[in-house]
């Protein structure tokens, strides 16, 4: 299956955690920004508040797509071990990336939320979304830190993601929604006609707009 947009991806990931819709406790935290155009079709759709959660990849050097590693919002670092052995990164190689990385995430962290404080996600059910699922380092580092937060329940939700890494993360997060798990995966871009980068204006605009139709949950975000 092809998805024409995010937008598209993001209503069939929409009704497949439908059973979320309607409920008090739900948060929607999007990774930005290609998951945030996602994450509105799914807010919106469940009739729940959404937030974004900063998360940067750290990508091998000379080919940035591929992951060594992520880091997130709360000091969390990921590193994916067997990407790192198999190129024989140095250690001094994964530090510097993920330097550049936190410069970068602390820019989003200003830019996309201000002022506001992030949401506070205890005792609540925390849907995380991206676009996709490809190796797993940046939702990792996400749900390691946002499990730091003591939500009630983390579900990650993604419109298309290697079987294997869906598989994997049914270990570390309480239920994963992956709408189609392709074979061969290849990357997923693939998967879309569209998979223009989302910018940093399309991001503010998602939430502006999604902001002023109230839907944030009043006095929690």
């Amino acid at each position: 299956m092809i998805f024409r947009n995010r937008r598209e991806a993001g209503r069939l990931l929409a009704g497949q955690l439908a059973h979320y819709a309607n409920r008090a406790d739900v948060l929607v935290l999007a990774l930005p920004r290609g998951g945030v155009p996602v994450g509105l079709e799914v807010a919106e759709s469940l009739r729940a508040p959404m937030d974004v959660f900063v998360v940067r990849k750290v990508g091998v050097p000379g080919c940035e797509e591929l992951a060594m590693g992520a880091i997130s919002t709360g000091g969390v670092c990921v590193r994916n071990e067997e990407v790192i052995e198999e190129l024989g990164i140095r250690g001094e190689v994964f530090e510097a990336g993920a330097e550049r990385e936190r410069v970068e995430l602390e820019r989003r962290e200003r830019a996309f939320r201000g002022q506001r404080p992030a949401p506070d996600v205890r005792g609540r059910t925390v849907i995380l979304v991206d676009d996709g699922l490809a190796t797993g380092s940046t939702m990792r580092a996400a749900a390691r830190a946002l499990r730091s937060q003591q939500p009630a329940r983390i579900i990650v939700g993604v419109p298309v993601g290697a079987p294997e890494a869906c598989e994997e993360f049914r270990r570390e997060v309480d239920e994963v929604v992956c709408a189609v798990t392709p074979e061969p995966f290849h990357g997923v871009g693939q998967w879309y006609e569209d998979f223009t980068q989302t910018s940093d204006d399309e991001v503010h605009d998602i939430l502006g707009r999604f902001r002023a139709k109230s839907l944030y949950a009043a006095g929690s975000l």
